[in-house]
């Protein structure tokens, strides 16, 4: 019953996250701008958190400097990801940052010294086939697409340090420093570019779109998705957290309708990318399991 209750919780997390997309399309402001305001609401949202909750945020400097830096990488990752979608739609956008599977795949081994993994390097080849589709039939969205993948490259970085430095440190701290160092980050980017100007002023509709992407769809569904994760299967986590791109297709096809419409080719690319990440997480423990049975064999 337990169990039930918190995939429940998960989905309807992953549904916040898909919604995310959605208002990076309704905001009337610059992708830059919008990561700035989410970022010091989410900021400021889990600082409040932390006050309620009386938990400590004290971090050794080394890895404030971290968390910091990471959070750079989270700042344009997201600037990326919205600005893909101001210059495509939220489907093209949300089905090429699946792509984070791959760049994963290739990077890990890379920065944890491991070992290849095959599951990776099939799924890796299947999600480039989907990738060519959808250039080959969108290819007036090629910036909106070559936007998206760089959110995912980016994306893949900070999972991939993050799953290190969670070892030692509450997730929800380094969320917060994180935040912290995306506003530093993005406010230095702002400030260069000349982007402290009237343009980031909100307009009436836009106060409500962006607390609910500050708070709900990055402060709350984030403690929400810790609290159930702590309590859930990685191999349940993965696969729910697969139907982010889907719930957030759905989404924008209800909210924004004509305007998401793509071409068959575009439909085919993403079945294959979806299909390729949903079966990623089967495929792993497949392999990995037949790897095991014969490393005992060889054992005994």
């Amino acid at each position: 019953m337990v169990k039930n209750k918190n995939v429940l919780i998960l989905h309807f997390t992953v549904l916040i996250w898909g919604f995310t997309g959605v208002l990076g399309g309704l905001l009337s402001i610059s992708a830059v701008h919008l990561v700035w305001y989410r970022v010091l609401i989410a900021a400021l949202s889990l600082f409040i958190y932390f006050i309620f909750t009386r938990k400590s945020i004290h971090v050794a400097k080394e890895k404030l400097i971290q968390f910091f830096m990471v959070g750079g990488i989270v700042g344009v990752h997201w600037v990326l990801f919205f600005h893909s979608i101001k210059i495509s739609t939220v489907s093209v956008t949300l089905v090429t940052l699946s792509s984070l599977t791959l760049f994963t795949s290739i990077l890990e081994p890379i920065i944890n010294k491991t070992k290849i993994s095959k599951a990776d390097v099939a799924i890796g080849l299947v999600i480039i086939l989907g990738i060519y589709l959808i250039f080959k039939f969108e290819f007036q969205y090629v910036w909106g697409i070559v936007f998206g993948l760089g959110a995912a490259l980016c994306a893949s970085i900070f999972s991939i340090l993050n799953a290190r430095m969670v070892k030692t440190t509450s997730p929800t701290v380094i969320t917060f420093y994180e935040m912290l160092g995306a506003f530093f980050w993005v406010s230095v980017i702002m400030l260069f570019m000349g982007d402290f100007n009237e343009k980031m002023w909100l307009k009436d509709a836009d106060w409500a779109y962006i607390l609910l992407l500050g708070v709900v769809c990055t402060a709350v569904a984030y403690v929400l998705g810790v609290a159930v994760m702590k309590e859930l299967s990685a191999f349940t986590v993965a696969l729910t957290t697969n139907m982010e791109p889907i719930y957030g297709i759905i989404l924008a096809i209800l909210i924004f309708g004509q305007q998401e419409t793509m071409s068959f080719g575009f439909y085919i690319g993403a079945v294959i990318i979806l299909g390729a990440v949903f079966l990623y997480p089967y495929l792993k423990v497949k392999i990995e399991n037949r790897e095991k049975r014969l490393i005992n064999r060889k054992l005994h």
